[in-house]
């Protein structure tokens, strides 16, 4: 019998493993299948997601002050008006700061168009300032010895010329997209809010509702907060190109303030064309544009953003300032526009489980010899929990 059983237990042992059932291989199949599709399609519609999570992010944002409205001057009826007038008032205000831009730059544009025949004579005979420049840099004979060179790259800018129409039209075609998106999403938002909360049991129902209005709220508080520092970016500019004397003081400014609000980039191009303004008017309002945007940058980098977010976002420096280059260095530009109020909602969301997880007793004492439950615990809880009160 023991020599049955040993051939039998080394017949078991010599065995290959079991077969995997064919539903574990068409199940691992399916997934791997079903996350290239999703990755392809991700991949194709780029585009659209990112179209829908920039009106995602202004909807969120708009939100507060469409409730506002429909709370206080609809009575909580008609969410549609409401929706319609807080978007309608945004509208004004876009078409407002275009208007802005708009008329100084046609005004000054018709008068340079007037002014261009005389000077483009004046540079052809080394007059004026811009005849002066040329004269004393050699470019007009520059000119005059590569004139085939300079006509064929103009021709070759064509091409360039019509991918930048394209962009427009595509930026165009985005921004109608984005606020349609944006304009849904709020006047529907409530009623996909209780939709999605009615597939869950009434107490995590209501934990899920109070993490995402915590969620809301971040998102507000990084816009206002965003919205605070382009200001005061905007009236510093302002008072500098002021005192410097440099004309259109206060659109370069608004031009900057609005630039400010892009993040990485925007603060530099605003600057540069400050810059540039400055050194138009005289080298010493050059001089000072350029010590003065590079001081107010680090300024607002290292020291305004953090302080402002920290209080708007509820987030420590730190944490703003690694957030910003990390989802910067992951996802461009829309990374750094989204990654302080996702780091929000990080902390948001882990601090929720920490409450409902952890939200007892700790095995050690917090402070000093007095144990003492953490937040989100009560003493009742943690008599219950350790038998003894807290």
């Amino acid at each position: 019998m023991e020599t049955t059983a040993s051939l039998q237990s080394t017949n078991t042992s010599a065995r290959e493993p079991s077969d995997i059932p064919w539903r574990t291989i068409l199940a691992v199949i399916g997934a791997v299948v079903a996350t290239v599709v999703l990755l392809y399609v991700v991949a194709q519609t780029r585009r659209v997601l990112i179209w829908m999570v920039i009106a995602a992010f202004f909807a969120v944002a708009l939100n507060p002050a469409v409730s506002f409205v429909q709370r206080r001057l609809l009575k909580g009826r008609r969410r549609a008006l409401a929706t319609s007038m807080v978007f309608f008032l945004v509208v004004v205000v876009l078409l407002g700061v275009i208007a802005l831009f708009v008329v100084p730059l046609a005004r000054e544009g018709t008068k340079f168009a007037d002014r261009l025949p005389t000077l483009i004579d004046q540079a052809r005979e080394g007059h004026g300032t811009i005849g002066s420049l040329l004269k004393r840099t050699h470019a007009l004979t520059f000119i005059q010895q590569h004139q085939d060179q300079i006509k064929s790259t103009a021709s070759g800018l064509t091409k360039p010329a019509v991918g930048v129409l394209r962009g427009v039209a595509t930026g165009v075609a985005g921004a109608i997209t984005i606020f349609v998106l944006a304009f849904l999403m709020v006047l529907e938002g409530p009623r996909i809010s209780t939709g999605v909360l009615a597939l869950f049991p009434q107490d995590r129902a209501a934990r899920i509702g109070r993490v995402a209005s915590d969620c809301a709220k971040s998102v507000t508080g990084y816009i206002a907060g965003n919205v605070a520092i382009s200001v005061i970016c905007g009236v510093l500019t302002f008072a500098m190109l002021e005192i410097m004397g440099v004309p259109f003081a206060l659109l370069l400014a608004l031009f900057v303030a609005i630039a400010d609000l892009i993040p990485l980039v925007g603060a530099t191009l605003g600057a540069v064309v400050a810059i540039i303004a400055a050194f138009i008017h005289s080298v010493p309002a050059g001089i000072v544009a350029i010590i003065f945007f590079i001081v107010y940058q680090q300024v607002e980098n290292h020291l305004l953003q953090p302080v402002v977010f920290s209080r708007t976002v509820k987030l420590n420096p730190l944490t703003v300032l690694v957030a910003v280059l990390v989802f910067a260095q992951l996802a461009g530009i829309l990374g750094a526009l989204l990654a302080i109020p996702i780091a929000s909602m990080i902390q948001i969301i882990a601090r929720d489980v920490w409450d409902h997880r952890v939200g007892r007793l700790n095995a050690e004492p917090n402070v000093g010899a007095e144990r003492a439950p953490v937040e989100g615990s009560s003493p009742a809880t943690a008599t219950a929990e350790t038998g003894r009160p807290g």
